[in-house]
């Protein structure tokens, strides 16, 4: 790898916030990265060799560091949504059961032996992605909290879901390790939690904004490498070392001054590389010769919305309930473990990406119809508690 490939790859990603520039396109900014990789990459000019050990090892970088984001934005402090996470987890669970009869079917249709995988991946939300959507159409988390409690749950439970299924064979270590990592989340948890009780943690803060020595920042990334090399050590992959600091720091209660130095290193290098790898690493010329991952996709995809339509039945207003159905953290991350392990068939990661987008356009257009009817309904306003209320 050089900086001439470095260079044309964050060329690349600019690409993204040209396609996002437009608000009321609604575009997710990694579509534009993801494009541009399949242009210079595998599916396209060749500029680019995603099998590059350095440009691999920077990449996954960016998995993780994207997947602190993604578990920072858990909004686990908020009231209203702790109040609905028994609803929002038997919505979850309901979504859980239709994904799992999908995904067999889907299995079945297409001659796969991933059904639990595809049933993962009908099941999951992204809390990255639909919690911006209602944020720009003025619809806060505490007007939908039980959208964003199973929202949550489906994340969580996804996230470490998908290693499991995408390398079988693995169960028992690939467990041990998330276990390890997940123990030591809690401590750091715990540890922060202490540290902010004693107002040490503030006096800390105010020490490295003063002398601008970046400790948050500093001591983030070190827990982050830290479970990456537990991760790496037994075959665990980075997403669940990356999505466990996120929630730490989620629940913890992220500093603004560490949420900008967390969104400068992610959103300006390190996901934009991770993400146009991605990209590269696709080969849509195999659609040509396995039509059938583009019925993947779009069974993917559709299946998604049907699957979230079982959230009614705990209460989920039907807007959201297809609100809920986008997605694009899970689906990156079973391509990227798919990339690495080998694990999945010629044009299934291609195919699973297209599921995903469409799930994005789905769950824009509910989102849009949830704002112009008022955003919540009134049964979901009632179950948040009233400002003030103990």
């Amino acid at each position: 790898m050089t900086f001439a490939t470095l260079a044309l790859i964050v060329l690349a990603g600019l690409l993204g916030p040209l396609l996002s520039a437009r608000q009321g396109w609604h575009i997710p900014v990694v579509i534009g990265e993801l494009a541009a990789g399949l242009v210079i990459g595998t599916s396209g000019l060749h500029l680019v060799d995603p099998a590059d050990p350095t440009l691999t090892f920077l990449a996954e970088i960016g998995f993780g560091l994207t997947m602190v984001v993604i578990g920072s934005h858990i909004p686990v402090r908020d009231a209203a949504v702790r109040a609905a996470v028994g609803r929002g987890l038997l919505g979850a669970l309901l979504v859980g059961i239709v994904a799992a009869g999908l995904g067999v079917g889907i299995a079945a249709l297409i001659g796969s032996a991933h059904a639990a995988l595809y049933a993962v991946l009908l099941a999951s939300s992204s809390a990255a992605l639909v919690l911006p959507m209602l944020q720009s159409l003025g619809i806060g988390a505490e007007r939908v909290p039980r959208l964003v409690a199973q929202i949550a749950v489906a994340d969580i439970a996804c996230i470490v879901a998908l290693p499991l299924v995408m390398e079988p064979s693995r169960v028992l270590t690939t467990a041990l390790g998330a276990l390890a990592i997940t123990v030591i989340a809690v401590l750091a948890g715990i540890g922060l939690h202490l540290l902010t009780r004693n107002g040490l943690r503030a006096r800390i803060h105010a020490f490295s904004e003063r002398r601008r020595f970046a400790l948050e920042l500093r001591v983030s990334l070190l827990v982050l490498f830290v479970l990456a090399a537990i991760a790496q050590l037994t075959h665990v992959s980075v997403m669940i070392a990356g999505f466990s600091v996120g929630l730490v720091l989620a629940a913890a209660g992220e500093p603004r001054r560490l949420a900008r130095q967390l969104f400068g290193i992610t959103e300006g290098f390190f996901a934009p590389l991770f993400f146009v790898w991605l990209g590269a690493s696709i080969d849509l010329r195999a659609f040509a010769t396995h039509p059938e991952m583009i019925l993947l996709g779009a069974a993917l995809g559709v299946g998604a919305a049907v699957a979230h339509l079982a959230a009614r039945a705990a209460g989920l207003p039907w807007v959201q309930a297809v609100a809920a159905c986008g997605q694009l953290g899970v689906p990156i991350a079973a391509v990227a473990l798919g990339i690495q392990t080998r694990a999945l068939g010629p044009g299934e990661g291609a195919g699973i990406l297209l599921g995903a987008l469409i799930t994005v356009a789905i769950a824009t257009a509910a989102t849009s119809l949830a704002a112009r009817r008022g955003g919540a309904a009134p049964t979901d306003r009632t179950s948040a508690p009233a400002p003030g209320a103990a």
